[in-house]
């Protein structure tokens, strides 16, 4: 049976504080969902959901203390002063993007750069993936994404729509798509000229040979990327509540310490998972997959904290601004709570 630990808060004085703590499952979360992590003085009330659901919610009516957010979201809404959290540092998502670039096959589109001026499709303008991808877009291939006219809405099923207003220039074209559309079908007719794809999409996976990556080889890209930008994009940290916050002064820091322990653990056992020699995951490849992400990522290659990762910050917030989400440029220092600043 695996010990508990516990972190941070030992300075409560006034009872068990209640809080409802919301992310989706990944395993680097999950140590503070069964309590295998706990934070002295506070109770957790273990909400798992997908971001999917989590994301519009965080957004609008707030209804979690602490929340999984999407980054892009988080900074669009501290530029405009709005927003019911403040950030820690605890980057809880993350993932490569080139991996996500998709165009029609035939279509002439065979490089990111053959995709200025085009139309290209993405779920939603202000997504994370997508403000990534157009970041790679303009710093790596010279595209002015401002001069895209973009439709947005479901991939490949269903419906989709920005969970929040956007606020564009003149003459820059952000466009739905009709309910009942997706972009998948809207490439392959020919109707737009590429795709930025948070996952794969459908027809894709089910072989469709009209559906080709821009980058078929993304993760010697992704590696070749990371090698010359330390970057390894960060998506999701943790929202609090900020009136809970403000009321616990000390909670920000316990519970940043309390998601460092839960990331600490659910690393430990993939290590001794790839180490067992015994395939515990279903993965055929897991050691080959371990040893490259070490050597090209280092030993530290899921980091928290703003020291770490403040140039890859940075760049988000600049991206953000670029494209036109975030109303001005937002400093790091305004992303996160006082107290994990120095973490």
């Amino acid at each position: 049976m695996t010990d508990t630990i516990a972190v941070g808060a030992a300075d409560i004085r006034n009872g068990t504080l209640s809080l409802s703590l919301a992310s989706w499952d990944h395993d680097r979360i999950m140590a503070l969902h069964d309590g295998r992590v706990t934070i002295p003085g506070v109770a957790l009330e273990s909400v798992t959901r997908p971001t999917s659901d989590l994301f519009p919610l965080a957004v609008t009516t707030a209804p979690y203390d602490i929340t999984e957010m999407s980054i892009s979201s988080y900074i669009l809404q501290v530029s405009r002063g709005e927003g019911a959290y403040i950030a820690i540092p605890a980057f809880v998502s993350r993932a490569f993007r080139h991996s996500g670039f998709f165009a029609r096959a035939g279509s002439g589109v065979t490089s990111p750069a053959d995709l200025a001026g085009r139309r290209i499709g993405v779920p939603e303008y202000q997504m994370t993936a997508a403000l990534w991808m157009r970041g790679l877009l303009g710093d790596d291939y010279g595209v002015d994404t401002t001069g895209v006219h973009w439709r947005t809405g479901a991939l490949d099923e269903g419906i989709r729509r920005e969970r929040l207003d956007l606020d564009l220039p003149d003459g820059m074209v952000v466009e739905p798509i009709n309910d009942g559309e997706t972009l998948q079908d809207l490439l392959l007719r020919g109707e737009i000229d590429g795709l930025l794809a948070p996952k794969p999409p459908r027809a894709f996976l089910d072989g469709n040979p009209d559906l080709v990556r821009l980058f078929p080889d993304f993760e010697a890209t992704e590696a070749e990327y990371h090698r010359r930008t330390g970057f390894f994009p960060i998506m999701h940290l943790i929202g609090i509540r900020k009136t809970v916050a403000e009321a616990h002064p000390w909670l920000p820091k316990a519970l940043y310490d309390g998601f460092v322990a839960a990331r600490n653990l659910a690393l430990e056992r993939l290590h001794a998972v790839w180490m067992g020699n015994a395939n515990r995951l279903s993965l055929p490849w897991l050691g080959a997959s371990m040893e490259r992400t070490l050597s090209v990522l280092g030993r530290d290659y899921w980091s928290y904290g703003v020291r770490a990762n403040r140039a890859e910050l940075d760049a988000v917030c600049r991206y953000s601004v670029e494209q036109h989400l975030a109303k001005t440029r937002v400093p790091v220092e305004d992303l996160f709570h006082p107290s994990v600043l120095e973490t």
